[in-house]
């Protein structure tokens, strides 16, 4: 058996209609869909075989993992009201090593930067830093999605080189005009 085993496995675990209260480490999922109970078996499986350290990264974005950046260019709708939240890839892995290194890691661990946000806010952002139009919202109802606490992650961590998308958009951004 390796000396520490950390799995990565994702916010995803949390499903349904969401939050607007922060879910924090302590929250117990409930899933309802066959991807998130998926997930959860893995995390469970992963803590019984191999005595893992469980990390729930949320939205991964950096280089190569440019989805939003996309999807914004080409103008598609997106639930402007749905909660989100993300990790830069560069924090999630000095977080990876972080956990490899230190002596007591936590049993899990929300991998998420300092600013949970609209969709549609973030879809600004990104639509006035690339100089195009913001995609149209496919409204709903209620917003869905939910906020994740990062507190832990900071405790430990620091700061993070990307603490909101704003900074790591931006980067992104800046590296595919180069």
């Amino acid at each position: 058996m390796p000396a520490r085993t950390v799995f990565v496995s994702s916010t995803g675990v949390f499903d349904g209609s969401g939050s607007a209260r922060p879910i924090t480490e302590r929250d117990q999922p409930e899933p309802t869909s066959m991807r998130s109970r998926g997930l959860l078996d893995g995390e469970r499986a992963a803590v019984e075989i191999f005595d893992a350290t469980i990390v729930r990264p949320a939205g991964i974005y950096g280089p190569g993992r440019e989805y939003l950046l996309r999807t914004v260019r080409a103008g598609v709708a997106v639930e402007h009201a749905r909660r989100t939240n993300r990790i830069h890839e560069t924090d999630l892995v000095r977080t990876l090593e972080m956990l490899l290194r230190m002596p007591e890691p936590p049993r899990l661990l929300h991998a998420v930067d300092e600013s949970p946000a609209p969709l549609g806010d973030v879809v600004t952002f990104i639509a006035r830093e690339l100089g195009v139009e913001v995609p149209p919202d496919i409204a709903s109802a209620e917003p869905g999605g939910f906020v994740y606490d990062g507190t832990l992650l900071r405790s430990m961590l620091g700061r993070l080189d990307y603490p909101t998308y704003r900074e790591g958009y931006v980067a992104m951004i800046a590296g595919s005009a180069a």
